[in-house]
């Protein structure tokens, strides 16, 4: 199958990007805001209970998250300046309305991340993902105060037809194809894709790959420098995503690691701190 919902576009033959104040690179935390039932595996550490139920060891450890690591992530994001993309399941507005407070206290951005981590968003015919996509928008409105711009799928998924109805409901842009270092407009009127990462990531970072603090936190410098040299010598903006799981990047002995790599971002000349929305917002308003 071809696939319609974006053309070839090489890096070096684009209209130039110019980030406001001169910036090389944008710069956002997508902070993965997530709920998970009790019943249904899903992101785990060890394999050999998640058929269980209840599975305690994964479900426990995943439920650090929001009970005890997003709370230091917040810390750490204020302490610099950093507002969250929040990528957030509409769920989470049910069952942690404290989060919630605590991302309106903060303007942040609300992305729809589907319903729960739990289910991925696969699997629907049109007229079942037009409801599902309506409830988890206007659910996650009423919630927050803000309707969302942005969509990530659980664990990246969408449909076939997803861009098109999100674009019905009022929706901008999507994360779910990481495929290039800037914006760029899908087939669809008004749609973009704004950069996300699956390498970046510390779910990848930290559990796939097994790596330690120091190990992500040279990641983090390195594709920051490479990305400014990159906007520096083409004279055109980049993007830079860091993708953040409160119950990964939130345990304790990680958390100065992520300390430093903020501190990395809010110091390093030419990088606008910012959100996915005020990315794609910009980008709709002065990229041709």
């Amino acid at each position: 199958m071809e696939n319609r919902l974006y053309d070839y576009s090489p890096i070096t033959q684009r209209e130039p990007i110019r980030w406001p104040n001169g910036a090389k690179v944008a710069f956002y935390v997508g902070l993965n805001i997530e709920h998970f039932h009790l019943d249904k595996p899903s992101t785990s550490m060890f394999d050999t209970t998640t058929s269980l139920v209840p599975d305690a060891l994964n479900y426990g450890w995943r439920d650090y998250g929001v009970r005890v690591g997003i709370w230091r992530v917040i810390e750490s994001m204020d302490a610099r300046g950093v507002r969250a993309s929040a990528l957030v399941n509409s769920e989470v507005t049910e069952h942690y309305p404290q989060i919630v407070e605590a991302g309106r206290e903060r303007d942040w951005a609300w992305l729809a991340h589907g319903r729960t981590n739990s289910v991925l968003h696969a699997n629907l015919n049109e007229p079942e993902e037009r409801a599902e996509l309506t409830d988890i928008v206007t659910t996650i409105e009423k919630a927050t105060g803000t309707r969302p711009l942005g969509w990530m799928g659980p664990a990246l998924t969408e449909t076939l037809n997803t861009p098109r109805l999100l674009a019905e409901l009022g929706l901008r842009y999507v994360l779910d194809w990481t495929n290039d270092d800037q914006p760029y407009r899908l087939n669809l009127p008004g749609m973009l894709s704004v950069p996300y990462t699956v390498e970046l990531n510390d779910l990848g970072i930290f559990m796939s790959k097994a790596l330690t603090g120091p190990e992500f936190l040279q990641m983090f410098t390195d594709q920051l420098d490479q990305l400014h040299a990159d906007a520096s010598r083409a004279d055109s903006g980049r993007v830079m995503a860091l993708a953040l799981h409160p119950f990964v990047i939130g345990q304790p002995f990680r958390a100065k690691y992520l300390d430093l790599a903020l501190d990395y971002a809010a110091e390093h000349p030419g990088v606008w701190l910012t959100t996915s929305d005020d990315i794609a917002k910009h980008y709709l308003e002065t990229t041709p």
